[in-house]
This record gives structure tokens, sequence and C-alpha cells, in this order.
């Protein structure tokens, strides 16, 4: 990347976070999108009636994310998970999950910068995000550290069952929910043992803050229930008629993506796991719990 290259990434930072403030505001004084029609019409998943669940082959690609894989799962972008335009996955990303258009082109753009490709030319596969410390991560909520499963898109169920019997919280309606400080203990349970046990282990500043925000799309997108939580953890499928929990107008904005991530991070605890953390490393050695 050149002096050009940078430039243009600040003025274009610049400009997302400028109109992300704008987006913002707007959606306090917008009228929320009706239930039931969260996703635009014309898009796949309108009125909750998704494209066929296909599960992935052995030579499909996929990544460590469930909200991409479930895309390709869905054959809203390419099923193989391959060949993917940064544009589509924006376009796709924004329309299934109501995510703002700040989000939505913010997160793809960092994508590309990271694999050194063009956002609006060049194509990926679902595998290449999962490049060690760049947005894959040690001491994630539902994947084993790389040191111990370098095939990323593997899910690590005792994780994920883990995390839904952690829920703690009742919505309106008297659904299990998981809550921001569910999130944040496992977070903090997660990176003790991580540290604890993996010989390789790296979580920089950055990785936290990024983890956390993975995690906070649980709660924004999927509203944290966990009977949704459970297909789309379990199989990456996208349940009949769901739509996104993100009502409004605009979308998640990267203001309120940001501020729900900081009251996860806030939250982390990983000196509360310190024993366990080392009853694992005697246990287990070099194998997390």
């Amino acid at each position: 990347m050149g002096f050009s290259s940078n430039v243009s990434n600040f003025f274009y930072d610049a400009k997302t976070m400028s109109w992300d403030v704008i987006l913002t505001l707007l959606n306090l004084v917008e009228k929320k999108r009706r239930i039931g029609e969260v996703t635009p019409e014309g898009h796949p998943g309108y009125g909750g009636h998704w494209p066929e669940f296909r599960p992935p082959q052995e030579t499909d690609s996929r990544c460590s994310c469930p909200g991409l894989n479930a895309l390709a799962n869905h054959g809203m972008i390419s099923r193989s998970g391959r060949d993917i335009s940064f544009v589509d996955l924006d376009r796709h990303v924004r329309a299934t999950y109501n995510i703002s258009s700040t989000l939505s082109s913010f997160v793809p753009h960092y994508a590309a910068r990271m694999l050194k490709k063009n956002f609006s030319r060049d194509t990926f596969d679902l595998e290449e995000l999962d490049m060690h410390n760049g947005i894959e991560h040690d001491a994630s909520l539902l994947r084993l550290d790389a040191a111990f499963q370098p095939n990323q898109s593997t899910k690590h169920v005792p994780y994920i069952e883990e995390l839904l019997a952690a829920a703690s919280g009742k919505d309106k309606d008297g659904n299990d929910v998981i809550t921001v400080k569910d999130l944040s203990k496992l977070l903090g349970k997660h990176r003790a043992v991580s540290r604890a046990t993996n010989k390789e282990f790296v979580l920089k500043p950055f990785h936290k803050l990024f983890g956390a925000a993975n995690a906070s799309l649980l709660l924004s997108t999927m509203g944290g229930r966990v009977d949704d939580l459970h297909n789309f953890l379990h199989h990456e499928q996208l349940p009949e008629g769901w739509e996104s929990r993100v009502r409004q107008s605009r979308g998640l904005t990267l203001v309120n993506f940001n501020k729900l991530a900081l009251k996860i991070e806030f939250g982390v605890r990983e000196k509360d796991w310190a024993q366990v953390a080392q009853e694992a490393a005697a246990h287990h050695g070099t194998i997390p719990v």
C-alpha cells in the first residue's frame, strides 16, 4: 500500500465516520421498521422466507464468522464461499442483518486492506478472512485458538453449548436471551484459559475490542434469543421466519455497534477465571477446556 492508498483510506474513514453519526441521529427521529418488514422487499429473506439452506461441501470455503457462513449456506453469496465480491458482501450483509450502510461498508473495506486487495474490483474466499491476528484472533467466543484448530471455520461445539446455557435473561415474550453480562463473563473465561493453555497466545487491545464487537452482534442482530441462536451457531442457518432484531430505519450504525462492544468489553473480568485457567493448564496441558 503506497502513500496515495493511505490518503484514500484516511478520507474514506473520515467520510464514513461522519456519515455514521448522521445515520445514528436519524435513527433517533425516524420510525422503526415494522416487524415482518425489516428485510427489504425484493431481497432474499423478505417476510422471513430465506433461500434454501444447504450445508457446505468438503471443498467449500468457510470462515470463523457464522453470519457470513450463513449467507453462503443460503446462497445469498457464493455457496462455495469462493470468489466473493467485497461489494456484493457489503450489499447482502446490509440487507440481511439490517446493518447501516456505513458499518456494512467499513468492515469489508477493512478486510480488503488486510488482504491487500481492491474493494471495488477484487474477490476473496471466506477462509482468507481467517488470517491469524488479522481479524481472526485468539480467545474468541466460539472457536478454539488457531494453535489448537488451524481451520477456524470448525465450530467448537462445547463453546456453543456453553454460550447457549449461559443465557441469564428473558425477553418480553419470556424467551431465554443472552445478556451483555453473559458475554463479558464468557469472554473473560476464554481469555484466561487461552492465555494459560496456548503457548502461542496473542491478544492485542484491538483484538479484544474486535472480539467484543463480534459478540455484540449476537445481541443486536439476533436479539440474544437462544432459540434463534441454536441453529444459527450450530448449523450457521437463518431460522425460517427470522428477521434481524435491529429495527432502526438506517440499520445498526458504527456508533451503536461500538457502544455495545465497549459495554461488553468493560465488563470482562479475566482475573476472575485465574483458578479455572490454572486447572485447565494443569489438567489438559496445552488443550483448552
